[in-house]
């Protein structure tokens, strides 16, 4: 997942970028009619094409997860980190309409509660530390829950993806299972997220090792990330397992290597936040109700699934 995936929630900004207020008629109109059942491949691997089925606008009230929200809670802010490639939140080809897995997920919650969603653009390095702060009341770009972010952000799972590697076809590389077998390689990541952490407090491995280290070269736009390793400024990119394994279903001459580490993924809240059970809830009766299996089926992600959504649980450890 694009600036999608799966970020520090240490890193904190001195100032946020400005943010583009996105209307809720757009999220309301991001999925277009079509087949709830298509995946990601039935919408057209192979060609680019975005999934367009619409899996949330029959989605009916829950009104046992609505009475869990507080007080006040008619109306929330939700933060969104646009500009990567699906399942990641982008643009439909009107260039304005919104779409993505966590736009999917985070529509259906809204339906489910009843309540309206305020859509804001923001850098994903800006939105912890915004929810934080009280800008934002829920953040959705596929954020990872560690122990680092547990510290200060409230999480409620639904889904679990992670940490991987993808290569070109001719890379000659083999699995990625210890970050040893990247030295020497230039390694292509999306600034401020997991990826970055665990590549930057690793490299010391490979000087260990008696090897030269790997590089590190960050980027904070999707597309650039790519254009670096199809150009071989790069030679490996490491992402989330759901955007690497649709960019390769997607982009010519390019092969997923392996997974290198699972993560619960979650809605991001601040420390405390008391609409933590309300979403737990509406994520459990979406579950239950069958619309969770449209929506990863629609986005190519079964193997994601969770069981129950959870507040905060302790970060997955291999």
């Amino acid at each position: 997942m694009g600036p999608v995936g799966t970020g520090r929630s240490g890193r904190r900004l001195p100032s946020l970028v400005p943010a583009l207020t996105v209307p809720l008629a757009l999220l309301l109109t991001a999925c277009g009619t079509g087949d709830p059942s298509a995946d990601a491949a039935g919408a057209g691997a192979g060609s680019g094409a975005v999934p367009t089925a619409d899996v949330v606008s029959g989605i009916a009230e829950n009104p046992a997860a609505a009475r869990l929200l507080p007080p006040g809670s008619g109306e929330l802010t939700l933060a969104v980190s646009v500009g990567g490639t699906p399942p990641g939140t982008t643009y439909l080809a009107d260039g304005r309409t919104l779409t993505g897995q966590d736009v999917d997920f985070s529509r259906a919650v809204a339906k489910a509660l009843g309540i309206r969603l305020k859509v804001e653009q923001a850098s994903f390095e800006a939105i912890l530390p915004a929810l934080d702060s009280g800008k934002y009341d829920i953040g959705a770009s596929n954020f990872g829950v560690t122990e680092e972010r547990l510290g200060t952000i409230d999480f409620v799972t639904y889904i679990n993806d992670g940490q991987g590697f993808a290569a070109r076809a001719d890379s000659g590389l083999s699995p990625v299972t210890d970050l040893v077998r990247l030295c020497g390689r230039k390694v292509a990541t999306s600034a401020g997220t997991t990826f970055e952490a665990t590549l930057t407090e690793n490299v010391h491995r490979c000087v260990e090792a008696g090897k030269k280290p790997y590089e590190v070269r960050t980027y904070s736009e999707t597309g650039a990330l790519w254009s670096s390793l199809q150009q071989g400024r790069s030679d490996v990119v490491m992402s989330t397992i759901n955007g690497l394994r649709y960019a390769v279903a997607h982009q010519p001459g390019l092969e997923f290597l392996n997974e290198f580490h699972r993560l619960d993924v979650g809605f991001a809240l601040r420390k405390g936040s008391p609409l933590a059970p309300a979403l737990q809830a509406a994520v459990n009766g979406l579950i239950e109700d069958g619309t969770y299996d449209r929506i990863l089926r629609k986005w190519g992600t079964t193997g994601s699934a969770i069981p129950r959504s959870e507040i905060s649980p302790p970060e997955l450890k291999d």
